[in-house]
């Protein structure tokens, strides 16, 4: 992977990671693109890695929030909400890998999320919980579950599945993508550490070339981040969620048709 290749592969994470549209399958169509092998070993790595830097724009944006070490009540929900994700991830990572090498279903995925979506701002009205510190436990733990759907489903979208979720519970479209956003940091925080931690054991360490990869992917996905998270809240309090409804099945057509052309295998 060189140096232009990894950028632009943390500017697609950037855009991607907190919008319902699967960053997942945004990078898949990237990588393949860019004619970077499926087969990389550090791609795979990466692609996970620069989540970190896009988590820390959370931090930063809702900076006051997560320092606030009185508000105990905060960090409680986040690991009860984040405990169904972990246990997920241990027990079928495996499976979970099979899915992220099938682009096929990645596609399928997109397609019938977009299709939910078409519909899905006529399915949640009168909504209950309009900031965070309504959320009780139970549902933070409903939220974590819904989580898992987009674990066990490459291709659905993290915050889709959360905001979704947080919606489904009776939460504004404002309250449920930052509860999502606020879910994220731990959640992929733990993917990242575990991934990096794997791939230092397996390779006996990063090279040089790779550390500088990593360090200018988070760097680049952190600050796009920042950008695509203030555009997301502000366009799904006018607009819901038709626009990407639509959005994902372009993207999944598409990726059929790269997928039936034998451009993506």
């Amino acid at each position: 992977m060189t140096t232009l290749q990894s950028i632009i592969i943390a500017i697609v994470e950037g855009l991607t990671e907190f919008l319902p549209i699967s960053s997942t399958a945004h990078m898949r169509i990237t990588e393949n693109l860019l004619g970077i092998s499926n087969e990389d070993k550090f791609t795979k790595v990466f692609t996970v890695a620069i989540q970190l830097g896009a988590i820390l724009s959370v931090v930063v944006l809702y900076f006051k929030k997560f320092v606030d070490f009185k508000n105990g009540q905060f960090y409680l929900k986040l690991i009860i909400a984040v405990i169904p994700a972990l246990l997920f991830g241990k027990l079928f990572s495996e499976k979970i890998d099979e899915l992220l090498e099938k682009p096929i279903f990645i596609a399928c995925v997109m397609l019938a999320g977009g299709l939910f979506f078409l519909f899905a701002d006529n399915l949640f009205r009168d909504p209950e919980i309009k900031d965070e510190k309504d959320v009780n436990y139970l549902t933070a733990l409903r939220i974590g579950l819904f989580q898992c759907l987009a674990i066990l489903l490459p291709g659905l979208s993290r915050s889709a599945a959360t905001i979704i979720g947080g919606m489904s519970l009776k939460l504004t479209r404002n309250a449920a993508a930052e509860f999502s956003f606020f879910l994220a940091v731990p959640t992929m925080f733990a993917a990242t550490v575990y991934k990096l931690y794997k791939y230092y054991s397996d390779n006996g360490g990063f090279s040089s070339n790779e550390i500088k990869q990593l360090a200018i992917g988070n760097m680049v996905a952190f600050i796009v981040a920042l950008i695509a998270i203030k555009f997301f809240i502000g366009f799904l309090k006018k607009h819901g969620f038709k626009v990407w409804g639509w959005y994902r099945i372009i993207v999944g057509c598409i990726l059929l048709l790269l997928i039936y052309i034998g451009y993506i295998k």
